[in-house]
């Protein structure tokens, strides 16, 4: 599959796309019901508890594809087609498709979303939300045209009464353990995680970004009610901070909120980021400690909530099994929400906006759809040292096309809700730039209809959301009600990285810089709205196939069932941090370190004034081809692969194109800008086309005089081979006579030294004598001397080795012993000696009445008897004193 030809013809009529018979049957209104117009206006507008019609009203995602598998959703059905089997049909009756017989969905599925693992499909209608279990590997095989597929229906008691909220966004959370946990937000900004593997009916905790209306009696509300309805959230992303913690949702007036920290109940957590956040938050903490030290005074409550969040990181750090210390490897570790910090995390925003967005030309707004959070990817961070890991984006849609790019300048960290909210910061995020769609001016374009309406009000039943590619990051779908278009944010964050690179190092050119960064590309891709009909065929659906087996391309279904799909390109990921050029030629310390080595700085060992004499003379070949690289001319480079102009899928209305073609002011408007459009691009494309040539032709020029070169090169290297022959024959003889010069000059030495002292002087004769002696008495006279010091020191050792055993098991004897005299000391406690010394003492006192006892009756018997022992120690000390 490397063309878009042959997934065109693939999928072309093929069943799995067919409409419902309540569409497309004699009783239905046809495929041109599904359309949006003036007309069908409040079908797309109005939310209808008992009757939910298939209009592709709010909020839809009617495809996904699953390895290779493609699941469309149609009204309560679910389709599932192999595109594996598609590859070997040829023609529409060897298509096929199965239905996923699933009783518990009877409702219109609007929204698809597969879980990370992708054996889970979570479906949502307008008001009630199920999940599937995917059938496995093989279903195609079946002869039935439907699989069992077994079907849970979620929180029935919140999600499928008459009185419960619509839904606004479902999503998968992709920390969940086992790809379980559903998060599902309603327009009441409630939202609730489901785990699936635990209970389907109730949720495991539940998150409130509108907080409850106080009933105050004979008072004024002037409160908006789209800023108490949620339309859509997102997950924070980050690495080292409490990004990945935090969910943001934007309510339908384009206020932010956000909630930090949230963490699944049951999650599968990165050992590194824990240990990162650790490090994160005990860094805060030493600066505000610094600042406190320093004698500037922080805000109230600041000090409260750092030490909420060192709570909460140590018991994330307690639950990580042993193993996983830093820097032990990564993996993923079963977590629980702490329970710590018994508060709840407290609601952030709104937001504050600097500077306030502008609105469109011609527009006076619409209402927000969607919001998505970005962030720089994680290898160019790396690659570009860092300087962009902690900026991240934040995209909001709204319904007249507009999108603004906020920058999260200032990261959320974890808050909770206490009693004295002493910190009434808000917090802010930076409006970069907001990017027209030319929703309003194609409608403004068309003019008005028949009856005098104006198209913009079709801008109401417009819902814009985000797609981000799984494989680029920088690289964001929207579709909406009258097409699709791409953002590549590629040169946006590619400036961005220069300016904060420059702002690291001190260059003063950050400013300047700043005032150059350039935009976001946007760039059509399908369009929808037919000018004649005065409507458009909304898109309910895109994917973008994940899998080596697919070829990389986009997946785009409109409300008529209609196909579109486009090859997408492949480019390498390089890092956003290009190098700055510096303008002087002496390299900084710095460049030093981040610009490749050149060969004279490779190679130390040539002299810097052979160095300098080369460069100072005439280079030895000059090119004809520029030293930067060649650029292919942007009007045939299509680097994404997108065609330059977007293809056209218009509403199939049998009323209006079955009659004459009608040429109108409009018509021919339209044709006048088409025809400009195209004559433009062919301007272009013979440009192009000029300079690609004239690079050819020079590239041909220059490869045939670099081969006159490389002739030239290789005759003097003939030359050169034939002297060489000499010079090493040459160097030969030389290093002959260099060896007898030297055997020459060693003769002579020793000639000198024997007539300058024939014999050895006294001393040296002694000093020599002594030297024997020493070796004697160390080395021994023999090899078996057992005098020597070497042989009286191998018997010391053997005897330490045989007495070391002995004196060890002494030694320890002699700690156990001295161990248990300690503890019998300290055996006698306060209680025991007062209980002993009470005792005592009336022993002492039983002695002395008997003392006295026995000298009354001594008296009376008249018999004389020695003083007892107490009263000979008392006049004892008495004589003393």
């Amino acid at each position: 599959m490397s063309g878009e030809e042959d997934w065109e013809e693939l999928l072309k009529d093929h069943p799995v796309f067919s409409p419902l018979r309540s569409v497309s049957g004699p009783a239905g209104g046809g495929r041109q019901s599904l359309n949006l117009s003036l007309s069908s206006l409040p079908d797309f507008v109005t939310l209808d508890p008992i009757d939910d019609k298939p209009t592709p009203s709010g909020r839809r995602q009617a495809i996904a594809i699953n390895d290779a598998n493609l699941i469309v959703a149609v009204g309560s059905e679910v389709r599932i087609a192999s595109l594996g089997d598609s590859k070997g049909a040829r023609s529409s009756s060897q298509k096929s498709y199965k239905v996923l017989h699933t009783p518990n969905i009877q409702f219109d599925i609007h929204q698809i979303v597969l879980n990370p693992s992708g054996k889970l499909l979570a479906v949502a209608g307008a008001f009630q939300v199920a999940v599937i279990v995917l059938p496995r590997t093989g279903f195609n095989k079946l002869v039935t045209a439907t699989v069992d597929c077994k079907s849970i229906q979620i929180g029935q008691y919140y999600h499928a009464s008459d009185t419960s909220a619509p839904i606004a966004k479902v999503d998968w959370h992709p920390w969940g353990q086992g790809g379980s946990t559903l998060l599902v937000m309603t327009v009441d900004g409630k939202l609730r995680e489901y785990d699936m593997s635990i209970d389907a009916d109730e949720p495991q905790q539940t998150l409130s970004f509108v907080p409850d209306r106080k009933k105050k009696k004979s008072s004024f509300d002037a409160e908006d009610a789209a800023e108490r309805e949620v339309a859509s959230f997102s997950f924070g992303k980050g690495k080292a901070d409490w990004g990945p913690l935090t969910v943001y949702a934007v309510t339908r007036s384009g206020d932010i909120y956000a909630i930090c920290p949230y963490l699944p109940q049951n999650a599968s957590v990165p050992s590194t980021y824990i240990h990162a956040l650790e490090c994160y938050v005990a860094a805060k903490q030493e600066f505000l400690s610094a600042s406190i030290g320093s004698g500037v005074t922080p805000a109230d409550g600041l000090t409260t909530f750092y030490d909420y969040q060192r709570k909460y990181v140590n018991a994330l750090l307690k639950q990580l099994p042993p193993g996983t210390a830093w820097p032990a490897t990564n993996r993923l570790v079963p977590l629980h929400p702490p329970t710590t910090v018994k508060n709840a995390p407290a609601r952030q925003g709104p937001f504050l906006l600097q500077s306030s967005p502008r609105n469109l030309a011609g527009s006076e707004g619409g209402d927000a759809t969607d919001i998505l959070y970005l962030s720089f990817g994680d290898d160019a961070a790396e690659e570009s040292d860092g300087e962009t890991e902690r900026l991240g984006l934040i995209l909001v849609s709204f319904q007249d096309g507009k999108i603004d790019v906020y920058l999260d300048v200032e990261k959320v960290e974890a808050r909770w809700e206490t009693k004295q909210q002493t910190i009434n910061e808000l917090p802010m995020l930076a409006t970069y730039e907001s990017i027209d769609l030319g929703i309003v001016a194609t409608l403004k374009s068309a003019g008005s209809s028949q009856q005098g309406k104006s198209l913009l009000d079709l801008t109401q039943g417009n819902h814009p959301v985000f797609l981000s590619d799984p494989i680029h990051d920088d690289t964001i779908y929207v579709y909406h009600a009258f097409g699709v278009h791409v953002l590549q944010l590629e040169p946006l964050l590619r400036s961005l990285a220069i300016a904060l690179r420059e702002a690291n190092n001190d260059t003063g050119n950050s400013e300047a810089t700043l005032e150059k960064v350039s935009q976001s590309d946007v760039q059509p891709i399908v369009l929808t709205f037919s000018v004649e009909q005065q409507s458009s065929s909304p898109v309910i659906g895109v994917a973008i196939p994940n899998d080596v087996y697919l070829t990389y391309s986009i997946f785009i279904l409109t409300s008529a069932m209609r196909i579109s799909i486009f090859p997408l390109s492949l480019r390498s990921e390089s890092a956003y941090a290009k190098e700055v050029e510096e303008p002087s030629t002496a390299p900084s310390p710095a460049a030093s370190l981040d610009r490749p080595a050149t060969p004279a700085q490779r190679r130390p060992d040539i002299p810097q004034k052979a160095l300098s004499a080369i460069s100072e003379g005439p280079p030895a070949y000059i090119s004809l081809l520029e030293e930067e690289p060649f650029k292919i001319p942007p009007a045939i480079a299509r680097p994404s692969g997108l065609p330059g102009n977007p293809r056209l899928s218009l509403p199939n209305n049998p009323d209006v194109t079955k009659g004459e073609f009608m040429l109108t002011p409009d018509t021919l408007r339209y044709l006048g800008t088409v025809v400009e459009n195209i004559s433009a691009q062919i301007r272009d494309v013979q440009l192009a086309n000029r300079s690609l040539e004239t690079r050819a032709s020079l590239q041909e020029k220059e490869f045939k005089r670099q081969r006159e070169k490389c002739v030239e090169m290789l005759e003097t290297a003939r030359g050169l081979g034939d002297k060489g022959q000499a010079q090493i024959q040459r160097i030969a003889r030389l290093q002959e006579m260099q060896r007898a010069l030297l055997s020459r000059l060693d003769r002579t030495l020793q000639d000198l030294m024997a007539k300058a002292s024939p014999e050895l002087s006294e001393t040296e004769t002694k000093w020599f004598e002594e030297l024997r002696r020493m070796k004697e008495e160390v080395v021994g006279a023999s090899k078996y001397d057992d005098r020597s010091l070497v042989a009286r020191a191998k018997l010391l050792r053997r005897e330490v080795d045989r007495l070391l055993p002995h004196l060890e098991e002494m030694k320890e004897k002699e700690e156990a012993r001295k161990k248990s005299l300690v503890e019998s000391r300290e055996a006698l406690g306060l209680s025991q000696a007062f209980e002993l010394g009470k005792r005592s003492t009336e022993e002492r006192t039983r002695i002395s009445l008997m003392e006295a006892e026995i000298l009354r009756l001594a008296n009376i018997l008249d018999i004389t008897l020695d003083r007892p022992p107490t009263l000979q120690k008392q006049n004892g000390d008495a004589k003393d004193e």
